[in-house]
Formats: C-alpha cells, structure tokens, sequence
C-alpha cells in the first residue's frame, strides 16, 4: 500500500512524483470551508489526529510519514465534496489493515456508519489464499458487497487506488504492470460504470503509462508532433460554430477537446486504424443553459456543417446506463474532415464528470438528483443476484469484469419501455435483464413482432417480446453465447441447482432399485438406522447421501446393504449371482447426472448400458459400443437400464454417408433431411479420392423408427452410394 510519493489530488495526470507539496491537514480544513459546516471540519480533524496517532512510526519509501497518503485520498475526494463521514472514513481508511486498530475501536471512537466504510475498504488479509489472484478477487468480491450497502465505499477505493497510481513511479517494473493492468481492467471501469469521467480518464492514462510506458511515449510525443499542425484548423473551426450561435441567437461555451491519450491507444487497436486515422477527428464540446437550447445549438451545427449518416446520437431522451446524458454527433468539416460534437447542459457536464459523487454535490447544496444514485443502485442489486449465482470470488469477479465494460444497446419492451442492454446482447440477455423468473422460464422470442432465435443478438430501436412458458428451462447451450453477466450468472446457479436436484433423484432411484432385491424399500428403512448411516458416511441429510450416489461417488448396492441389516449378508451370495429385479427406466430428459455418451450416441430403441463416472454421474451407452471394454466384468460400476416407453425427446446421433463428387450434393442430401422433420446439428465432409466424399452429420431424431425412415429415404437419392450409423 505504501508509496513513495503524493502529489496533490489536483495534479496532471501525467505528473511526475514530487513535482508538488505534499498536502498539510491545516490547508486540507481551510479547503472544506467551502461547503462544510465548522462543527464537521472539526470531525475531519479529529479523525486525522486519530489516524496519525495509529500510523505513528510507519513511514512511506521516501522516509514521509505514512498519514500522507490516507490525506491525499480525502483530498481527491473533497474535490468531489463527498461529505465528512466519507472524508474521515478515506483518513482511517488503512487502519484496521495496517495498524493494530480494530473495527470496534473505531465504533467506540467515532461511530457505526465510519467503521462500515473503513472495513470494506480493507483488504481479507486474516485468510490464507493459495494464489495472488484469488486473494485480490476475495478482496475486490468483499469491497463490491459492502459497496452494495454504502455506495462511498467504492469512492473511497477509488480514490485510494488513483493515489497509488499516481505515486506509482520506483515500484518494481513487475508490480507496476500487475497494479496497471488490474487498474485498467477492474478500477477505470467501475468509475466509469459510475459516472465519474474525470477519475476514469486519470486512472486509464496513469495505467496505459505504468502498463506500456514506450508505447505511452511514443503516442505522446506523436499527439504533441500531429497537434502541434492543428491548432490552426482547430481555432477555424471553433470560430466558425461561435458564429453560427450568435447568428442564430443561441448562446453557449466551445470548447475544443483533445482526445486522451488511452482513448486513441483503445482505439487504433479495437477498430485496427492507423494513427493519422484516429488523431485527425476534431472534438469539440459545446455546454448551454436548458435542454431545449441543446436541440436548437443541434440544427445550427447541422445547417453549418454536413453530419455523417448514422453517427448521430441521443443521449438525452435514453441516458447511458451509467446517467451520462448529451447529444452527439459527428460532421464533414472543411476539406472533409471530421468533426466529433457533444452537446449538453452545465448540470449533464456535472454529471459527466462526476456521476454518482454528484449526488452528494447536489445534496449538500439543497438540490436532489436521484438519477445517478438510482442507476448505480440498480448495477449494486445487480451485483448481489450476481454474488448469489457465483461459486467463488474469481468466478463472481470474472461476471464483474463481464459487466463492467459495456457498449450500450437500447431496445424496447412491448409496453415502450427502454432497457439498456450490453453490446451484442441476445434475447436470453434481455429477458434476464427484464426478470430471472422470465429468463428461466423462456422458451421463444419475438424481435419487432417476427419469431426469432432465442440466440438471435438485438439492435438498437427494435422491440423485443419474450415467450414463457411454466415448464421452461434454462439450457445449458445458453453459455455459449450470453454476452451479459446477470445471464451467465443466472444460468450457472440454475444448473448448479439442477445437477444437485438431478443427482438427489437418480440416486433415490437407484438405491429404491438395489433395495428391491432385498423386499424392501426406502420408505420402510427405520429413521434410527438411515440416521445412522448418515452420521457413518457423514452427511447431514438423506438428500446429501442419495446425492453421493448419483454422482457415482457412492454405490448403491454397498449402501442398500447396509440399509437392509443383517439378513442382507446371508442373501448377499445370491444377490450377487442374481441380476436385480428391475431396470432402471430412462426417460430422455436427463441432464448433467444422466448424460448420452458422444462416442456411440444412443437413441431410443438401441439396447442401452450405463456406466458410473465419479463425481459426474452416469453415462448411457450402446451395448455394442466399442469403449465400454471390461467394464460389464466388474460388475460394480454399471448398470442394466432401459427406455421409458413415453420418450418424447429429441436426440442426436451420427450418420455417415458416403456420395459421388457432384455439385451440390451437400444441399441435396441436407434438404432430405430437413423434409424428414430432423434437424441437422453438425456437418463434416472429407474427400476421398476426387470421385467420391465422405459426409458425417450428427443429427436430432426421436428414436430408432425415425432414423430408419430418415436412412430409407436418404438410400433413395441418387449422389447417395453408402449410408452407416456411427458406432462409437
């Protein structure tokens, strides 16, 4: 935590440490008169007295006393004018982690909503983690929660973090790239997610120049060089929109922007262009009085210059997920080149540079502004469904990471609604975003009143309806092309639940099935004995046990055995000469726990032979196939099972056919297919030896009698010489 350094909170981004005086606790407190009661000063002063006292004898690289960072953190935050409890909090912010102080101390001392703020600064460093990572995910996990409670904690940290970067510079080159790229990855997103411009773009350039410092130079001094010819070109055209206002009897300030220099780092790599590309866009912004005054500033831009079709934006009348509002747009300046606008109010500037921090420059000047605070509480309860769904803190930071980089999709609900969506969302995204419960239970979809794709991605203005339906589930399948976190979240926690349930059920049924050979059952099994067993194989419930034996870590036979007492043993000889008295019925719509081998794909009708993976359940496989080996001989890890007579199920299953070499043969043999009601999931063509190909399909069909009438017609073709099932 300790660095050398501290440069005030209103130094350049790319300041060198040292360069300024380091911040004093007198001209801190004159600084907050500004907006802060005297009695609150007197609070904020009384809390660095306190943490000077507890940092005493800690010392940064450079000899500073360490109370010199926790200061320039609440000086980074008082130019957001956060109120004193978060200022205090930002001054002891280090306490609890790196000084004998505990949480209770600063309860006693100050209060409840101080100490809260403080511990969920602090890092877990009680916890003995096996890698780096996982200890910096379990940190970050820890912090998000607590910021689900009070949103200053993620400010605190935020502002912590731009600190250390800034006084990052005689760090190890190593630790210098891991504390950049965690920065680049995690922290300038999360201040974007909430708003607050200003900290984000010091966190990226302070980041891209710790994490790629040649590529970093290089890029500046080329942005110096390049600049320097434009100023002329700039000046030109800035005057020309001043006029074009003032003609037009609307006033506003214009303002030339430059383009940081991460920005155009991002984008020469993202959209692969060349640097005189990205550096010739001309920015300007343009700030008024009232909303109205930002349309009309709009049509005199238009009339002056040429906009580019399709490049205007507004982000007024549908605010980014984060609050930023202001129209933009992009023009054909003279001799053609472009020209980037963004128009806005003096409050929608605040807000861009602020976001959440605004809500309590607002608050403590009298005036309220919810909608800030309303959507990052909105991503904070998105953050908790998340927590919820997640395994562990690297899988919880990994939906995090999902979710904080997100290039917006407006669309609408059916009602006109607007929900903001991640780029390349599909319909599963949206219907997570509308509710879990219309996720899990989606079954079809509709995009601007047509039938579409559950994986169908969603565009900006079209209108989106999902289909449920009561038994409707979640698909394994979704994973592959979710974009948003909430989704893969939500999907992960459902099928976690479900192999659980699936593996509690098959195992009921195979100890009922074992315990047949005995006349019993596990309704007549006394309590006092199940009990026994469990507090033997140590599990708190039966579920837990009949789970063990579904997973195959468990044999069914040892424990009906057991369960059946003493006569068991005197039976055992003929138990195991025997083969039990029922089968196992598979109904088709297993998942995790009961899995269709890929190797020989079995379908309803073929004689079928299951086989026990521990720790991921049964496996059903044809009686001919190949890869089943010894395992019948053993006579402990299989099982006889059977079709359920009702199986309404679609499988897949391979088919090889081997054709002439004609043009077209592909579309032919497919169209066949798709007339015999069969989908076709997979295709693969070899060719042999110039005259003939070698066409492998896995494809759906509902049994046996559909692939005979499938393989019946297919014969028939004439391109068609050879057809085979795949047997393993």
């Amino acid at each position: 935590m300790a660095k050398p350094h501290t440069t005030p909170a209103n130094s350049p981004p790319n300041a060198e440490p040292g360069d300024s005086p380091l911040p004093s606790i007198d001209g801190f407190c004159r600084s907050l008169a500004s907006y802060l009661e005297p009695e609150q000063i007197h609070e904020v002063r009384r809390a660095f007295q306190f943490g000077s006292e507890a940092h005493k004898g800690q010392t940064r690289k450079t000899g500073e006393p360490y109370i010199f960072h926790p200061l320039a953190v609440a000086c980074i935050l008082a130019e957001m004018h956060m109120d004193h409890k978060c200022l205090m909090a930002a001054i002891l912010h280090d306490v609890i982690e790196d000084t004998p102080t505990a949480k209770e101390q600063l309860i006693e001392c100050f209060d409840e909503e101080i100490a809260e703020l403080v511990d969920g600064v602090s890092k877990l460093t009680q916890i003995d983690f096996k890698t780096h990572a996982e200890a910096q995910a379990a940190s970050l996990q820890k912090m998000l929660l607590a910021m689900t409670k009070d949103i200053r904690v993620i400010l605190i940290k935020l502002a912590d973090r731009l600190h250390n970067m800034r006084t990052l510079g005689v760090m190890r080159p190593e630790k210098c790239r891991r504390i950049s790229r965690e920065t680049l990855e995690i922290y300038a997103p999360i201040a974007n997610r909430l708003g607050i411009n200003t900290m984000r773009l010091e966190l990226e350039e302070l980041g891209f120049m710790a994490h790629w410092p040649m590529r970093y130079r290089a890029l500046k001094m080329a942005v110096a060089s390049a600049r320097g010819n434009r100023k002329e070109v700039l000046g030109t055209v800035e005057t020309a929109i001043r006029e074009r206002l003032r003609q037009e009897g609307l006033s506003g300030e214009v303002v030339g922007r430059q383009k940081h220099l991460y920005s155009i780092y991002n984008k020469m790599r993202t959209k692969k262009s060349s640097f005189s590309e990205v550096v010739d866009v001309f920015a300007f912004r343009i700030t008024v009085d009232k909303v109205d005054t930002c349309y009309r500033v709009l049509g005199a831009v238009h009339n002056l210059y040429k906009p580019m079709p399709g490049r205007f934006k507004d982000f007024i009348a549908i605010p980014k997920a984060n609050g930023y509002q202001s129209l933009h747009t992009a023009l054909f300046g003279p001799h053609g080149m472009p020209i980037e606008i963004q128009i806005r109010t003096g409050e929608m500037h605040q807000l861009s540079e602020s976001g959440i921090a605004a809500h309590w420059m607002y608050k403590t000047g009298g005036e309220g502004n919810g909608s800030a605070q309303a959507r990052a509480s909105e991503w904070v309860k998105n953050l908790l469904e998340m927590q919820k769904g997640a395994g562990d803190s690297l899988e919880f930071l990994e939906h995090v990471k999902v979710d904080l980089f997100p290039d917006e999709v407006y669309v609408f609900t059916p009602r006109g609604e607007i929900m903001v969506l991640a780029q390349g969302a599909t319909v599963i995204d949206f219907a997570y975003a509308v509710h879990t419960d219309v996720g899990d239970q989606c079954v079809a979809a509709r995009v601007d009143r047509r039938l579409a794709p559950l994986r169908s991605r969603i565009y900006n203005g079209q209108t989106v309806e999902v289909i449920t339906a009561p038994g409707g589930s979640p698909n394994p399948a979704w994973l592959n092309f979710v974009v948003t976190a909430k989704a893969r979240a939500n999907i992960r926690a459902y099928l976690k639940n479900l192999q659980q349930q699936e593996a509690v059920n098959l195992g009921g049924r195979l100890l009922e099935t074992e315990l047949h050979a005995y006349d019993q059952s596990l309704g007549s099994i006394p309590e006092s004995k199940v009990e026994q067993l469990l507090a033997e194989f140590k599990h708190h419930q039966l579920d837990d046990l009949l789970a063990d034996i579904g997973l195959g870590n468990r044999m069914a036979r040892l424990v009906a055995r057991r369960m059946a007492g003493p006569d068991a043993e005197r039976a055992q000889e003929a138990v195991d000469h025997e083969k039990p008295a029922g089968q196992l019925a598979i109904k088709g719509t297993e998942g995790m726990v009961v899995s269709f081998a890929k190797c020989c794909r079995p379908i309803p009708g073929d004689a079928i032979i299951a086989v026990f993976n521990p720790g991921s359940g049964m496996s059903v496989h044809r009686q001919e196939c190949p890869n089943l080996g010894d395992f019948r001989k053993g006579g402990e890890n299989w099982l006889d099972v059977c079709w359920e007579e009702d199986v309404d199920t679609e499988f897949s299953t391979e088919i090889r056919i081997e054709a002439g070499t004609k043009r077209g043969v592909l579309a032919t043999v497919a169209a066949s297919i798709a007339e015999m009601g069969c989908n076709i999931e997979n295709v693969s063509i070899e060719e042999r030896d110039g005259l003939s190909s070698t066409l492998d399909f896995i494809i759906a069909v509902r049994g046996r009698k559909h692939l005979a009438r499938i393989i019946r017609h297919l014969r028939s073709l004439p391109p068609v010489m050879r057809i085979t099932r795949a047997q393993g």
